[in-house]
C-alpha cells in the first residue's frame, strides 16, 4: 500500500498513481483529497501542479513535517501534470547546474571557469561537504556546452530547469551569456551565483535571484587612468596634456569598461584623443594602432576579449607600437606571455584576483595556497587565471548559503545569499541589493619578465610599475 491511513476526505475522491521511471517521479492526483502519508525521500522537496487545477505538495519530512493527504491507488489511469519545483537533491548529493562555454569564442575562458568550479566542488566535498537538516551532502555539477552562443545558453538554462530539475545555478562565462540566462533563472525563481559576468548593466535590471562574486566591469581598467595621471604628473605633464587612446569591442562587457574609463578620465582631467568601437570577434586593430602612433598617445586602453587581446599583442609587435602605457583585458586567457614572450613586457592587465594578495578563507587558506593547489590539480598553468579563482569562489558562496539557510528551498537559499558576508582566498564577498559584490576591488598586474605582478592600486602592489613599457 502507498500510504498507511486515509482520513478526513470530502467530496468525491479521485485517485493518485505513483510511478518512478529512472530518476523521475510520476504522480496522479485526485481532487478533494486532504491528507495522506507519503513515503517520500526526505531530501526531496517537490511541488506538482496538475492541469485540472490542483496541486500536490511533497515536503522534506524531517525539516518541515509531513503533510498527510487522502489517496487511493488506481492502476491504468494516467493524467498529465507538470512540475513547478523540484529540488535536485538525490541521496546525499546536491546537483548544481551550469551552461558553460566549452566550444566557441569563449572556450578558453569557459574551460578556466569549469576548472575553477570543479576545484571548488572537490575541496568542499573533501572537507566534509555541507550540512543541511542535520545531514551531510556533497556537491556535483551538471554542465552543458553553450557553444559561446547566448541563444544556446538560454535554451540550456531552460533544459536544466525543466528537464533536469536543477534548482541551483552556477553562471556561464561572459556578460553576454549571463544576460541571456539571467531572465530564464529569474522567471523560474532559480538562484544563480555567477563568477564570469561583470557587466554592470546586469545589476540594473532588478533581478532578485542573480548574485555575482566578481567586481563589476566599470572597474576593470579605470585604475589605469589614475596610474597614468600619477606617472605623467611625476614626469612633468599636466593632466590635460595626458593623451588617452581608447578602443573597445562593441559588446556589453567592454562598453561597460569604457563607461568606467570615461568616468575616471573626467575625474582626473585627462584628454581622450581616440575613442574607437571595435567589431566583435576582433581580428584587426590596424586603424586604431596607426592613430595611436600618429597622435603619440600616452595611454592605450583596450578591451576585446581573448581574441582581441591576442590581436593587440601581435599587432603592437608587428607595427612597433611604442605607446608608453598599454592596458588590456584578458591577458591570461589570450596567453600573451606564452605567445609573445618579452615583447609584451609592460602591458597592464586587470584582474579580479592574484596569488600575491593577502586574502584568505576557510576552504583554501591564502590566495597563494589556492594558487599552489590549482597548479597541482590542473596541468599547463603557469599563472592561475582569475576566471578560475572567481569560479571557485562562487562554489564556496553556495556552500555557505546552504548551511546558513539549512534548507533546500530556493527562496530560503535566495535569502541566505542576500545575507552573504564572507572571507575567501579570492577576497571578501558581500552582495549589494542589486546582487553584485561590493566588498572587493580590482587590481592591475603588469607583465614583467614573463610574470604578472600586481602594480596598482598602491596598497595592493607587490612590484613597482615599469614605465615606459
Amino acid at each position: 500500500m502507498l500510504c498507511s491511513k486515509i482520513v478526513n476526505f470530502h467530496k468525491n475522491i479521485f485517485f493518485l498513481t505513483f510511478l518512478k521511471l529512472f530518476d523521475r517521479l510520476r504522480f496522479l492526483f485526485a481532487m478533494g483529497v486532504n491528507k495522506m502519508l507519503l513515503p517520500v525521500n526526505p531530501e526531496v522537496i517537490s511541488i506538482w501542479h496538475f492541469h485540472f487545477g490542483t496541486a500536490l505538495i511533497l515536503i522534506n519530512g524531517e525539516r518541515m513535517g509531513i503533510f498527510k493527504l487522502s489517496i487511493a491507488l488506481l492502476s491504468g489511469l494516467f493524467l498529465t501534470f507538470s512540475p513547478i519545483a523540484f529540488a535536485k537533491v538525490t541521496g546525499n548529493t546536491i546537483t548544481l547546474g551550469s551552461a558553460i562555454s566549452f566550444t566557441g569564442k569563449y572556450s578558453s575562458n569557459g574551460i578556466h571557469a569549469s576548472n575553477g568550479y570543479n576545484l571548488g566542488i572537490k575541496r568542499v566535498n573533501e572537507m566534509g561537504g555541507v550540512k543541511v537538516g542535520g545531514k551531510t551532502y556533497k556537491f556535483k555539477v551538471k554542465y552543458y556546452d553553450d557553444e559561446s552562443t547566448p541563444a544556446r545558453g538560454a535554451q540550456l538554462a531552460e533544459r536544466l530547469i525543466k528537464q533536469d530539475n536543477i534548482k541551483y545555478f552556477l553562471g556561464p562565462y561572459s556578460s553576454g551569456l549571463t544576460k541571456a540566462i539571467a531572465p530564464v533563472t529569474e522567471k523560474y525563481k532559480i538562484p544563480m551565483v555567477e563568477a564570469e559576468g561583470a557587466s554592470r548593466s546586469l545589476f540594473t535590471q532588478g533581478y532578485r535571484y542573480l548574485f555575482a562574486v566578481l567586481s563589476t566591469s566599470e572597474q576593470y581598467l579605470a585604475s589605469s587612468i589614475g596610474l597614468a595621471a600619477v606617472i605623467n604628473k611625476k614626469n612633468g605633464k599636466s593632466p590635460g596634456d595626458v593623451k588617452v587612446a581608447m578602443a573597445f569591442e562593441n559588446d556589453p562587457f567592454s562598453l561597460d569598461i569604457r563607461a568606467g574609463v570615461m568616468d575616471d578620465v573626467k575625474k582626473h582631467g585627462l584628454k581622450i584623443v581616440i575613442d574607437d568601437k571595435l567589431p566583435r570577434d576582433l581580428s584587426d586593430m590596424t586603424p586604431t594602432l596607426r592613430k595611436a602612433k600618429a597622435l603619440k598617445a600616452d595611454l592605450l586602453v583596450v578591451s576585446g576579449h581573448s581574441k582581441g587581446a591576442a590581436t593587440l599583442g601581435r599587432q603592437i609587435i608587428e607595427m612597433k607600437v611604442k605607446v608608453p602605457m598599454i592596458a588590456v583585458t584578458h591577458c591570461e586567457a589570450a596567453k600573451l606571455i606564452k605567445k609573445f614572450g618579452a615583447e609584451v613586457n609592460g602591458l597592464l592587465c586587470p584582474t579580479q584576483w592574484a596569488e600575491t594578495l593577502t586574502y584568505s578563507g576557510k576552504y583554501f587558506g591564502s590566495a597563494g595556497e589556492y594558487d599552489k593547489l590549482f597548479k597541482a590539480t590542473f596541468d599547463g598553468y603557469k599563472n592561475v587565471p582569475y576566471q578560475a579563482a572567481q569560479a571557485t569562489a562562487a562554489v564556496l558562496v553556495w556552500a555557505e548559503a546552504f548551511e546558513r539557510a539549512n534548507s533546500f528551498d530556493t527562496e530560503a537559499l535566495r535569502d541566505a545569499l542576500t545575507a552573504t558576508d564572507m572571507k575567501t582566498f579570492y577576497g571578501n564577498i558581500r552582495f549589494s541589493k542589486a546582487g553584485n559584490n561590493i566588498a572587493k576591488p580590482m587590481v592591475l598586474r603588469q607583465i614583467q619578465n614573463g610574470k604578472l605582478n600586481v602594480v596598482a592600486p598602491p596598497e595592493w602592489a607587490s612590484h613597482p610599475v615599469e614605465w615606459p613599457r
